[in-house]
């Protein structure tokens, strides 16, 4: 083809999917309709020269990003032009007040919100890289469509991120499935949380990806005919009593059923909730709550129910503002089914999220908790805590908390984060009564401060003038506004103790002749790994710390070579190999661990290494090396690896993807975990295998018995990932041994 039969073709291209997207959209205002098509027209402008990494248009994925915006969570005209805009100020010419002239001010403000937090995760900087985080939450409480907009390009980049490079890949899909996928689960988009799970699993774990892929497939006409039966009776009865509905199978997606998997550490063929049964009614508003129970009663005529298993969040909807029945009852295979019964409503608002409930709330006046939760996420946003680290944590965590209703002595109830103590509950009634709060009593029993509350329960605070916050309370409490309570108060305590503090440290800083200057005090405090000057003074004053720690700072060189000690005493990470001389290792006395250069190869010729006691990878291991620019090392991690995963979307960090080189005179230590019947001579077979038969060495095992079933940890040292996965199978093999997998 020539250049311009490629042009003409790419040109079709473009006009199909705008056409599709007014298509799906199906504008009824004219008005509306011809404000699109100015946007699509100035962004075609905008981006005509410019193309994606794969080498396709440009434009496709403005296009791409709108469509995502009106089909799958229902936005109008505004969000779909904000959509064709979203990087025309960022990438091109065009600015925020060209926008606003031709848009009016709305589309502005939202186009202006976008391109601010464009760059979110490019940051190195800790700091900036979690202010610019809790920047793009501070858009929910200003307008929530700069998110749902911001969601939908995430996900269409997901979906295309094939083009990208392998860092490039792991890297988006780590922020992805941390900070992207929660904000989607709370803001109610289920189908968008799962497929940005799922896209995320593909690309940070290719392998389990593709072989759960590969079981859905193969088991999918198995599963056909069990829901066939299964809903046939339902069906019929449904019918019978004049109910207008849909009934079908929702599958789970493939990252819930992974880490399912993980939970319960059982195989795919042991996982048998791999999906629902979701009956949805069309029934009007006013009837919703009284049909939903009809529909139980009739799956319940057929099917026995386990009542442990019964949730009603019709009556107490989730914070994400989800509504439906759900129950789970024996099926006529002898496993266990779930069941969703919701309204067309109430579906709308499950797939649909925010939106959906946007549009309920102004048609029908209904209040939700959704909206109380992006109030509780502006009251965290506006904390005085300046922690912007701290504040990832708590929110990030706020995302996916289930919750519970409690009650106070006079019956007002109160929604409380599940596993919330008497300490949450006393901060969230007022903050004064949570710094005096000595106990309550729960359904009239005494309890003490730290203990959790259940879902319904009736709370009474007793309090004391005396009490007064403590720095171990932080471990007691859920929720945000109880930490800022405790954080403030004790930020207080300790203020009052800064100069006494301060006096005692100048004192031995001079009996060792250290100088009593900022720079120096600086450096003792990260060295002791104390977050702020006042929680040093207030450990001197208190004696937490004392001359001997002064002692060993002015002795540790601190002058010239004061990053070393910080190294060896802060950092909580192992060498990457076994000590000097281990003749397990194969190493000879006096190599040392820098010579981990031998054993990968990547882009870390500067830095030295060390291997994470998070995940313990080994040879074999899909690995990446984070670097710690501040101690000069390079941190080995599995790609998989949780930890790993949340260090990059906290702090962006950087990382390098780094090979193993063969070299089988090195171990590596690992551990595996085993699960079988007690009989006797069960450890001597595991041993023999181990020792003899594979020739590795046992460097700890530990193993308890209790009422017939074995329970064992096996610490070991391994060559490689292929010797580890021998390991495996030997053992699988022993007569009573049920599982056996490693440990991460």
């Amino acid at each position: 083809m020539t250049a311009k039969d490629i042009a003409e073709a790419e040109n079709q291209e473009i006009l199909k999917r705008y056409r599709n997207l007014l298509r799906i959209w199906k504008p009824r205002n004219p008005d509306d309709r011809k404000i699109v098509r100015k946007a699509f027209r100035l962004a075609l402008e905008a981006h005509r020269d410019m193309r994606r990494r794969s080498g396709e248009p440009y434009i496709f994925h403005p296009l791409g990003v709108a469509t995502i915006c009106v089909e799958e969570i229902g936005l109008g005209a505004t969000s779909i032009v904000c959509a064709l805009l979203h990087d025309v100020v960022e990438d091109t010419e065009y600015t925020v007040e060209d926008i606003r002239g031709l848009f009016g001010e709305k589309v502005a403000l939202i186009i202006d919100g976008l391109t601010k937090i464009k760059g979110i995760f490019d940051q190195r900087s800790t700091s900036v890289h979690a202010e610019n985080f809790k920047r793009l939450l501070l858009t929910l409480s200003d307008d929530v469509r700069v998110i749902l907009v911001k969601l939908a390009d995430r996900l269409h980049n997901m979906r295309t991120l094939d083009a990208l490079q392998g860092d490039k890949q792991l890297k988006i899909s780590s922020e992805t499935v941390i900070l992207y996928a929660p904000l989607a689960h709370r803001l109610g988009l289920h189908a968008i949380k799962s497929e940005l799970e799922d896209l995320a699993l593909k690309y940070t774990e290719p392998d389990v990806y593709e072989t759960l892929v590969g079981k859905l497939r193969s088991t999918a006409r198995e599963r056909s005919r069990f829901v066939s039966k299964f809903i046939h009776p339902i069906r019929q009865d449904l019918i019978q009593q004049g109910f207008k509905f849909t009934i079908k199978a929702r599958e789970k997606s493939v990252a819930a059923i992974w880490q399912k998997m993980k939970k319960k550490e059982v195989p795919f063929e042991e996982i048998y909730d791999i999906f629902a049964i979701r009956i949805v009614i069309d029934t009007p508003i006013e009837s919703e709550k009284s049909d939903a129970w009809k529909v139980y009663s009739i799956v319940t005529d057929h099917y026995l129910p386990n009542m442990d298993r019964l949730r009603d969040w019709i009556s107490i909807p989730k914070a994400n503002g989800y509504e439906a029945l759900h129950t789970t009852v024996m099926g006529h295979t002898g496993h266990w089914v779930e069941i969703q019964i919701r309204s067309k409503r109430m579906d709308e608002v499950a797939e649909r999220g925010y939106a959906a409930h946007w549009k309920y709330k102004e048609s029908f006046n209904i209040s939700s908790k959704l909206d109380n939760w992006l109030d509780r996420i502006k009251e965290m946003i506006e904390s005085p805590d300046s922690d912007a680290l701290s504040f990832i944590d708590d929110v990030k965590g706020f995302f996916f908390l289930d919750e519970i209703s409690v009650f106070t002595p006079s019956g007002e109830m109160r929604i409380l984060p599940a596993n919330s103590t008497v300490l949450d509950f006393a901060y969230a009634i007022h903050s004064e009564l949570g710094n005096t709060c000595i106990g309550a009593k729960v359904d009239k029993k005494l309890v003490p401060i730290n203990q959790p509350l259940k879902n319904g329960q009736q709370v009474e605070v007793i309090t004391s003038s005396k009490q007064a916050p403590r720095e171990e309370w932080l471990t007691y409490v859920m929720t945000t506004r109880a930490k800022t309570n405790i954080k403030q108060a004790v930020k207080e305590e300790k203020k009052l103790f800064s100069k006494q503090g301060r006096d005692k440290l100048e004192k031995w800083f001079k009996q060792f002749n250290v100088d009593f200057k900022p720079g120096q005090i600086k450096q003792f405090q990260l060295v002791n790994n104390f977050p702020t000057l006042i929680d040093l003074y207030y450990s001197a004053a208190t004696d937490k710390i004392g001359i001997k720690d002064v002692k060993i700072f002015a002795a540790s060189n601190y002058r010239d070579g004061w990053l070393n000690y910080v190294s060896r005493s802060s950092v909580n990470h192992k060498t990457i190999l076994p000590h000097e001389g281990d003749s397990r290792t194969g190493r000879q006395p006096g190599e040392t661990a820098k010579n981990l250069e031998e054993d990968l190869q990547g882009d870390v010729t500067t830095y030295g290494y060390q291997v994470a006691t998070c995940c313990n990878p080994i040879p074999g291991d899909e690995v990446i090396g984070l670097m710690d620019s501040e101690n000069s090392k390079t941190v080995i991690h599995r790609t998989k690896c949780t930890q790993a995963l949340e260090t990059i979307s906290r702090y962006g960090t950087h990382f390098v993807k780094l090979n193993w080189v063969n070299n089988e005179f090195i171990s590596f230590l690992t551990s595996i975990r085993i699960n079988g019947i007690d009989k006797i001579g069960l450890i001597n077979e595991i041993t023999r295998i181990i020792s003899n038969e594979m020739n590795l060495n046992i460097q700890a095992f530990s193993i308890q018995a209790d009422k017939g079933i074995t329970e064992g940890q096996i610490n070991l040292f391994v060559r490689d990932a292929t010797t580890l996965d021998n390991v495996l199978e030997k053992l699988k093999l022993i007569e009573g041994v049920i599982s056996v997998r490693r440990v991460d």
